[in-house]
């Protein structure tokens, strides 16, 4: 597998944590038999597992992006070290965003995230290179 494809699927087990993380702090916080109902009523969730919706959700956003990226640079036959490295980046920092959403770290996290973004873009123009 190459680095990238590496990358993608570690960032996709990243996102099933994610999934985890968050079920676990919304259930503790509208409780067991809600999260289990139709949820015909919303409830908007707040503090740390608002904060873990919110940084699930960017990371469904960012994953098809970088999956996209990913795919091109593979299929296109453009892999090099540069990519792969751009891969790392956007890795290390979708890991880091999640801390830094949760404990709202700022500005750091919007920093994070530009990083993480950057590593996308880059691996697209290259791609087209």
């Amino acid at each position: 597998m190459t680095p990238e494809l590496t990358a993608l699927t570690l960032a996709a087990l990243l996102q099933c944590l994610q999934f985890a993380l968050y079920s676990v702090l919304a259930q503790k916080q509208v409780g067991s038999k809600y999260a289990a109902s139709a949820r015909d009523e919303p409830r908007q969730l707040t503090g740390i597992a608002g904060r873990a919706q919110r940084a699930l959700n960017n990371h469904f956003e960012g994953l098809i992006l970088f999956g996209i990226a990913v795919m091109v640079v593979t299929y296109a036959d453009r892999g090099s070290k540069e990519t792969a490295l751009a891969a790392l980046l956007y890795l290390a920092a979708r890991v880091l965003y999640v801390p830094a959403y949760l404990f709202g770290w700022t500005p750091w996290r919007s920093l994070i995230w530009f990083v993480g973004f950057l590593a996308t873009v880059f691996l697209l123009v290259w791609s087209l290179l």
